[in-house]
Order: C-alpha cells, then structure tokens, then sequence
C-alpha cells in the first residue's frame, strides 16, 4: 500500500509518501512541504498547492490520500486556511480518481506513538524509528505528513480486515428452503375435493 499523508495548510503544507503494509516494515518514498506566500491572494496559494499535489500523485502514484481531519480548533483564522488547504487536497485526490481518508490528531497521534495525548516531538520520535530514518524531516508539518501517511497503513489495513472478516461470518439472509403455510384458527385447511371415478359429465346434461 503506497500512502500520500498531507497535513494540509495554506503557509506550510506537508506531504510525505510511505509504503508498506500491516505487520511489515514501512519505507519512506517522500516527503515535502509546499510553501505559498502569505501575501498571495487566496485562489493562487490554493491553486499552487493543488498543482503541486497532483504532480506529486502523478509522480509517486499513491494507493489513497490522508488527509487530517480538523477536530476542533480555538483560532477561527486557522481552521479557515486548514479547511481551504484541505479542499485543494480533496480536489487533487479526486481529479486523479483516489479514495480519501481522514483522520484526527488524536487518531494519528494514538497509532503512532500508541496515546493519543502525545506531543508533536514524540510524534517525530517514533516516525524517526518507525521509519528508520537518521533524523526527523523538518519542518515539523513534514513529520505529521508521514505520522498521517503510517496511521492509514496501520489503521486503514486494520480496518479493512476487520470488515472483511465481519462480512464473511455474517450468516446469509437467503433462505434455505421455502417455509409451508401454517394453518391458523381463522384460516382453516379446506381439503381439495376428490372426483368420483367411473362417472362421465357431458356438456348439457348427465345420463
């Protein structure tokens, strides 16, 4: 599974590309941080990052893209730009035909580090292991990009089997064999009348 993590903003948006699967070793393929400057109008910075998105996707072909999904967030200014800057994440994935997934700080953090109460330098700590890398890609939105990237190839995977395995110890809703009738008080059985043998009937009358 090829993972595309972007934890999305409008001044620094991270991106990082992980590969592996559940249980196995997970291997970066790529990480960046798109940058667009403050003082552009909106719909260029958000263009710009919605280009470069898609020439990643084009590029690294990933699998899915996760996205942070904004929890709660006390500056409105703040949430403004994350939810633009994740709309030109969502137009990206969809233009080139991928799924979306979304997950919460609190998700990412809990997958990675095991607590979903951890910090952003724990977060970097254990992507620097799960990884194998030597140090933490910098700046930290590049570290929360692969934090995101892992939590879906963790969580997703898991996931994914969970229902798989549901869907098939579901009993089957078809039936086995159509049920008789059951003869009730108000609906009682009437037997089928029996024709008497060695009797002709003709048309008009009877002899």
């Amino acid at each position: 599974m090829r993972v595309l993590g972007v934890d999305p903003g409008l001044t620094r948006c991270g991106v990082g590309l992980v590969e592996g699967s559940l249980g196995r070793p997970l291997t970066l393929r790529h990480v960046e941080v798109v940058t667009t400057p403050a003082s552009d109008p909106l719909p260029q910075r958000l263009l710009a990052i919605s280009r470069r998105l898609q020439q990643v996707i084009e590029e690294l072909q990933p699998d899915v893209v996760a996205i942070e999904r904004m929890f709660s967030q006390h500056n409105l200014h703040t949430v403004m730009g994350t939810a633009q800057a994740s709309a030109a994440a969502v137009l990206a994935a969809a233009e080139a035909g991928l799924p979306v997934a979304w997950h919460t700080p609190s998700e990412v953090k809990a997958a990675v580090t095991g607590t979903g109460r951890a910090d952003k330098a724990q977060v970097a700590g254990m992507v620097v292991r799960i990884l194998r890398l030597e140090v933490a890609p910098r700046p930290v939105d590049a570290t929360d990009a692969l934090a995101l990237a892992i939590c879906h190839v963790w969580r997703g995977a898991a996931n994914a089997r969970i229902a798989s395995a549901v869907a098939a110890s579901a009993p089957s809703r078809i039936p086995t064999r159509v049920p008789r009738p059951q003869a009730s008080a108000s609906s009682p059985v009437v037997p089928a009348p029996i024709a008497p043998t060695g009797v002709g009937v003709r048309a008009g009358g009877s002899r």
